[in-house]
């Protein structure tokens, strides 16, 4: 295999630019040989499972089941940076007359280090500049003050047929772009933002009590969704938004009720209930402009320019959250099973097309989030590069279109259960033939 890999490298693939002067060009060559052999080695390997994959479904289902699964772009789609996986781990998941195929994840213990992957990102995407990151915020809160004025002054004027397509338009783009506002909240929750906590949190209460979101008290289940991300028992979901935030709809079990809004929720410890009284008066003081708006223009008015849109963000939060870590190919892992690095990497970078800018590219960097959430968005896509090599099939990516794959997952990802290896459970569906 290796000798195979070798001859297929061909030297036109080597990047001009890696090719630099001085002490450093002999390294640069032998990164980038080792770069194009492991591509090499990874193409061939893939293309033999596939016809492994296809050979066992012919014998399995006949040659109707060939043409499904080699019609299927699921099994080209689903995809990790190496080939490094021995044919024990390389376990495919095919769903009887779903046509598609899905490598799981290695469920090893992998063999490299958070320190290692770190090691791999250059130290300038762990930087964090507040100009840059006021830059991305002024943009979004820019835009979303045109589109209000447009609300305001635009709509109104129009036809009233006109408007009944101008509104919807306004929803869709402002909840999108509001969407964003949010990712840059949730950076503050991260100490991303900037080099000041103070600051910080200042910006991220203000962002996310303008959409009703309890900064501090969000801030810190979100944490422990970080740290305990694939664990059955511990990580914490938020299937629902407002439900959850209100009665932990989906949330963690607790021995008592449970609310983000409450100091004395089980949720919190005494030295976070300060923090949470304090995210509950930001919500507070919006909700009592709100109010005032509505007595002043009127309940609909409110709704129209505001509410609606918000109602978008929530949707996309869910939506993103959801297909973050729900897809057949990730496992999740009990107490006897669990650890934090294997945990972290149960995780599904997606693709949203011209979304993902939007949305700061939480959506196609968030394996990269969960292991350094601390890294600035603005270079998240970097260091996504960077650790690709290192990953290798513990890195995953999912170019499904989000709609579709929303369908998919929701039909294929009903519960867990365990199969053969213990601890370690995999989403399967009761439609699914025995």
């Amino acid at each position: 295999m290796a000798g195979s890999g070798s001859e297929s490298f061909n030297s036109r693939s080597v990047d001009p630019e890696l090719i630099t002067c001085g002490p450093e060009k002999e390294m640069a060559v032998r990164l980038a040989l080792h770069r194009a052999q492991e591509e090499a080695r990874a193409r061939m390997h893939s293309d033999s499972i596939r016809r492994e994959s296809i050979a066992s479904a012919q014998m399995a289902h006949g040659s109707g089941a060939r043409s499904a699964i080699a019609a299927s772009p699921e099994a080209v789609r689903i995809m990790g940076a190496g080939g490094r996986m021995t044919e024990k781990e390389r376990e495919l998941l095919g769903r009887g007359g779903a046509g598609a195929t899905f490598q799981r994840s290695p469920t090893d213990k992998p063999p490299f280090t958070l320190a290692q992957i770190k090691k791999a990102i250059p130290p300038h995407c762990f930087e964090r500049s507040v100009i840059k990151s006021f830059s991305y915020l002024v943009h979004d809160l820019v835009i979303v003050a045109t589109l209000l004025y447009a609300a305001l002054v635009w709509i109104p004027t129009l036809p009233s047929v006109l408007q009944l397509g101008a509104w919807p338009l306004y929803w869709a783009v402002q909840g999108g772009v509001m969407t964003g506002v949010w990712v840059i909240a949730h950076e503050c929750g991260h100490h991303a933002f900037s080099d000041s906590s103070l600051l910080d949190d200042i910006v991220g209460l203000v962002l996310h009590s303008w959409l009703l979101v309890p900064y501090f008290s969000w801030k810190e289940s979100h944490r422990r969704h970080h740290s305990n991300t694939g664990s059955l028992e511990r990580d914490e979901l938020t299937i629902g938004w407002p439900m959850y935030l209100s009665l932990n709809t989906c949330g963690r079990p607790y021995p008592r009720f449970a609310c983000h809004f409450d100091p004395y929720s089980p949720i919190y410890n005494d030295r976070e209930r300060a923090q949470v009284f304090i995210s509950d008066v930001g919500v507070l003081a919006v909700s009592l402009a709100l109010f005032k708006l509505a007595s002043s223009f009127g309940f609909w008015w409110v709704v129209r320019v505001y509410a609606v849109p918000l109602l978008i963000v929530n949707a996309w939060l869910v939506l993103i959250t959801y297909l973050q870590h729900t897809h057949p190919a990730l496992p999740h892992y009990d107490s006897t099973e669990w650890d934090w690095l294997r945990g972290a990497l149960a995780t599904m970078d997606r693709d949203y097309g011209i979304l993902n800018r939007v949305f700061h590219n939480i959506t196609d960097t968030h394996v990269a989030h969960h292991l350094f959430s601390n890294m600035p968005h603005y270079h998240a896509m970097e260091a996504t590069k960077a650790i690709k090599p290192i990953l290798g099939e513990y890195y995953h990516f999912d170019a499904t279109p989000f709609a579709k794959a929303t369908w998919r997952e929701a039909k294929e990802c009903i519960y867990v259960e365990p199969e053969d290896r213990k601890g370690v459970f995999w989403y399967s569906n009761k439609f699914s033939a025995p």
